[in-house]
């Protein structure tokens, strides 16, 4: 394969994660206040990280790296709980929830396995559904301007906000292949345009930007520890690493690699690593990402040397901040725009995961039932369980956590000790599942 080759499918790489990569730090960043230059960097960390945390999983060695053509991004399903620690904690809580979940991953990687059988896809796909559904609300705001906008509302912004979630849908109704599966990108582009003629758009951030800069471990200050955010975060990087599960056996079978379990425990490894490199240089937890597997099934090029291209662009990438303050300009409606399809796929894909659900067992709908409901309605009235003990608000005070928690225990109460199963049999149902 000649090397032309090799960089158009590594940039077809990189144009395919990248707007799920950048849009992240900006939601996240957004919402949380941070300036122009604070927001420059966490783009730019962010996208440097992704290179190093896909280059950790992709080298294949005794300690950790699953060895397969596997692209790491931030998640998604971290967004609303990273934004509820930030703005009841701070911005240095959030890290050290990333650092002590990161950790976690590491030590139980040689146990996961036998974990899994507590989220099968009644749980998971109950998680993420709740995560799609608590993050919608924070797409609506950006549309109307971002909260404490003084234009907040405008028909100007809602205009602009629908009219780049139109332009991103006309996207993917008319055109296929590559063009579909870079469309929020190009909606992103498109909109800013747009928002620029009408006056939104402020090129500052891009002037003031300089063209490298020194990767700067703790940029946001020393981590702190609450045990709220700690479990929180704890939670989603199990379901980070379910879902990380599914796409490692699935480019298994692409690759046509059998993986052992060491392989698999090694895989989870370099996520955990990367998710603590993420904790230290102030960026995000990282999972696999799906839509870089489809890439390699269209393209049919499984070579690992494509993914060492990619993490390399992407570090090139992440020291250069004017790279990353292009993307910080973006108008919030916009933004809002394009958080509507693609917080509504986290929902979508929650859904999707719970598909594979026996809904003739009334026990599962009971789970399903009781944990979104739950989720939802501590998100809809979070003051319900403010007069409770601290301790106990540790369980409450978040949708995603009590909902996940309720859709764990739920299933062990109904699957595990409620038929007399053992765990070996919850294995063997998570398993068929």
């Amino acid at each position: 394969m000649n090397s032309l080759k090799y960089l158009s499918l590594g940039i077809q790489h990189v144009l395919a994660m990248y707007a799920g990569a950048v849009v992240v730090p900006l939601i996240v960043g957004g919402a949380l206040g941070l300036s122009g230059k604070e927001l420059t960097y966490l783009v730019s960390i962010d996208i440097f990280m992704c290179g190093m945390a896909s280059i950790l999983q992709v080298w294949k060695n005794r300690f950790f790296g699953i060895g397969l053509p596997v692209v790491l991004g931030c998640t998604f399903t971290a967004v609303g709980p990273m934004i509820a620690i930030g703005g009841t904690y701070g911005i240095t809580a959030i890290y050290g929830a990333i650092l002590a979940a990161g950790l976690f991953v590491i030590l139980i990687s040689p146990i996961f396995s036998k974990l899994i059988a507590f989220f099968p896809p009644v749980v998971t796909g109950s998680v993420v559904t709740i995560i799609g559904i608590t993050l919608i609300p924070v797409a609506m705001g950006n549309i109307a301007g971002g909260e404490g906008s003084v234009d907040f509302g405008s028909l100007q912004n809602i205009s602009l906000g629908f009219g780049t979630l139109l332009f991103i849908v006309l996207l993917t109704r008319f055109f296929k292949g590559f063009i579909r599966s870079v469309a929020i990108l190009i909606g992103l582009a498109v909109g800013t345009i747009v928002g620029g003629f009408m006056g939104m758009v402020d090129l500052t951030p891009i002037k003031e930007a300089s063209w490298f800069h020194l990767i700067q471990p703790l940029y946001f200050g020393v981590p702190t520890f609450e045990w709220t955010a700690i479990l929180t975060m704890i939670l989603v990087v199990l379901v980070s690493l379910v879902e990380s599960t599914g796409v490692y056996f699935a480019l298994s079978d692409i690759c046509d690699e059998k993986l052992t379990e060491k392989d698999v425990r090694n895989g989870y490894r370099a996520e955990g690593l990367a998710i603590v490199l993420g904790g230290l240089f102030n960026a995000f937890p990282y999972t696999t990402y799906s839509q870089n597997v489809g890439l390699i099934q269209l393209s049919g090029v499984k070579k690992k040397q494509i993914i060492y291209l990619v993490g390399s662009m992407l570090i090139l990438i992440g020291l250069v901040p004017k790279i990353g303050a292009v993307t910080t300009i973006i108008p919030p409606p916009v933004l809002g725009g394009a958080m509507i399809v693609m917080f509504g796929m986290v929902m979508a894909y929650g859904i999707k995961m719970l598909s594979r659900v026996d809904f003739q067992s009334q026990e599962n709908l009971f789970i399903i039932a009781c944990s979104i409901g739950v989720g939802l309605g501590v998100t809809a009235a979070p003051s319900v369980f403010e007069k409770l003990p601290q301790s106990l608000q540790i369980l409450t005070d978040n949708g995603i956590v009590a909902g996940s928690l309720t859709a764990i225990t739920l299933n062990i109460v109904f699957h595990v000790f409620g038929k007399e199963k053992t765990i070996s049999a919850a294995l063997v149902q998570s398993k068929a599942s």
